[in-house]
Parts: C-alpha cells; sequence; structure tokens
C-alpha cells in the first residue's frame, strides 16, 4: 500500500476558462513545486487569454461549506486567495481562516491581491479593495503588483510606505512585483518583512503572460505549506516562476500561458 503524502494548500481562486490563470494556475504551480491544492472557487468567469469579460462570484455560503468540510477532514499546510469575487466571500475566507488557525496558529496564508484584469476590469463587484480588505489582516503575506499597490495605498508613489500600509493593516509581509515597472531589461521585486527589504532582480521576458501574479503566490504557498521559511519560499518561488515564463506557451494571439507543468522546481 503506498502511504506518500502530500502537504496541501487550501485555495480559494476564481475559475479562468482559458485555463492560464485563476485557479487552473494554482492548482498546476501548487502540484509542480511539491504540494497538493484544495480547490474552492469563489467566482466564475467569462474570459480569453486578454480579457476578462465577466465575474460571476459563488454563493459565499457554498464557499464556507465547502472550506469547513476540508478544514474538517484535511490537514492544511498553508492557504493561497485568489479573486474574492465579491466582500461577502471575503468574509467568509476570512472566518474560514480563523477556524482553521484555531487549529493550526501557525498556517500561513498567501494573499494575491488581484484587484483588476490586465485591461482594467475589475475582478470583484463594486470597489475590489474595498471586498478584499478584510483578508489583509489575516494574510502572512501579500503580494500585489505595482499598480495594486498603489490601488491599496493611493496617498503615495513609494512602494516602501505602500507596503507599509499594508503591514499596518495586519499583512506580516509584502512582496511588490515589478512586472510593470519601466526598466526594459530588468523586473525589480521588493519584499518587506520585520527584518527589513530585500531585492531581487530578474531578466525580464520577452512578451505578455497570463497568469504569472497567480502563477507565483502558488508557487510560494506551495513551498511555505512545505515548511520552507518565508525568504526561501519567496526566492524559489522567484526562480520557478522565471522558468514558467521562460516555458511559456500559446493557445491563441495574445498574452501566452506560463508553463507550469513539467517546469524545474527550483530547489
Amino acid at each position: 500500500m503506498n502511504t506518500r503524502t502530500k502537504p496541501c494548500v487550501l485555495v480559494f481562486s476564481g475559475l479562468d476558462p482559458s485555463g492560464g490563470a485563476g485557479v487552473m494556475a494554482d492548482i498546476e504551480a501548487i502540484g509542480a513545486v511539491g504540494a497538493h491544492a484544495l480547490p474552492v472557487i469563489t467566482a466564475l468567469t467569462v474570459q480569453d487569454n486578454d480579457r476578462v469579460y465577466a465575474v460571476n462570484p459563488v454563493d459565499a455560503g457554498i464557499l464556507a461549506h465547502q472550506a469547513q468540510v476540508l478544514i474538517d477532514k484535511i490537514p492544511v499546510s498553508a492557504v493561497k486567495i485568489g479573486i474574492v469575487g465579491n466582500r461577502e466571500n471575503a468574509l467568509a475566507i476570512r472566518d474560514a481562516i480563523t477556524t482553521l488557525r484555531q487549529r493550526r496558529p501557525d498556517v500561513p496564508v498567501v494573499l494575491d491581491t488581484v484587484l483588476g484584469s490586465g485591461h482594467g476590469f475589475a475582478l470583484a463587484d463594486g470597489v475590489p479593495e474595498y471586498a478584499l480588505s478584510p483578508l489583509l489582516g489575516v494574510a502572512t503575506l501579500v503580494t500585489p503588483n505595482l499598480p495594486e499597490a498603489r490601488r491599496l495605498y493611493p496617498l503615495s508613489d513609494d512602494i516602501g510606505e505602500q507596503a507599509a500600509s499594508l503591514m499596518e493593516q495586519g499583512a506580516a509581509n509584502v512582496l511588490v512585483k515589478g512586472g510593470h515597472g519601466d526598466d526594459e531589461h530588468l523586473v525589480f521585486n521588493y519584499w518587506y518583512g520585520t527584518d527589513g527589504v530585500k531585492q531581487w532582480q530578474w531578466p525580464r521576458l520577452d512578451g505578455e503572460f497570463h497568469g504569472t501574479g497567480c502563477t507565483l503566490a502558488s508557487a510560494i504557498a506551495g513551498y511555505l505549506a512545505q515548511g520552507r521559511s518565508m525568504e526561501d519560499a519567496i526566492l524559489h518561488g522567484q526562480i520557478w516562476c522565471q522558468q514558467a515564463l521562460a516555458n511559456a506557451f500559446s493557445v491563441a494571439k495574445g498574452q501566452r500561458i506560463p508553463g507550469r507543468v513539467g517546469t524545474y522546481q527550483g530547489k
């Protein structure tokens, strides 16, 4: 009898029918780095590999029921959150994490602050910043890109001040992703934590990609589920994500899909 086990990541994410972002990206990335995803769908989207046309949130009661059943039966070693769909879902996710932490107080939570598509379509009912705000206080790591960091703290263009604002709201760590930066050759990512700030730089790859943020956040969550330190998980998540982008493929004209399946794990 095979008794092999894998650490599990409870995933709250939307369904992207193009397979590039959302729960498909989460499942593939978490599996590729050595963990197992427990997917709870927050919203059904209408989108292709370039544009989002509609977001249909799942009923918060269904989401809460799914999460509770999983938490009651399966050991959860990390949580990854993508789009929430609406504030009711965010509150249900927060309650599920509160329940989970009564059993495992140290379970890490990675929140990918997805506010809109690359073309600006809002990915939650109402104001996306308001919808996801209940989750900032339970997040171990928040992973905004540059436009998201600016929207979450519009009072300053300084990413250090933006990260500090998120930490004041309860986030233990913030990884600001620099893919939208101005440098033509390099991407700069910044990690803000209790020990200060650390910077990484990565070669900027040609083209545009669909699901990069989901891919990176899920890889980090997968590594955290395996007991890696925050710095180690962020570093190796970036290494693995860079390889997935280098292995990207096309399904149609437009943004390419990260090649997550079979990609080197960055160990």
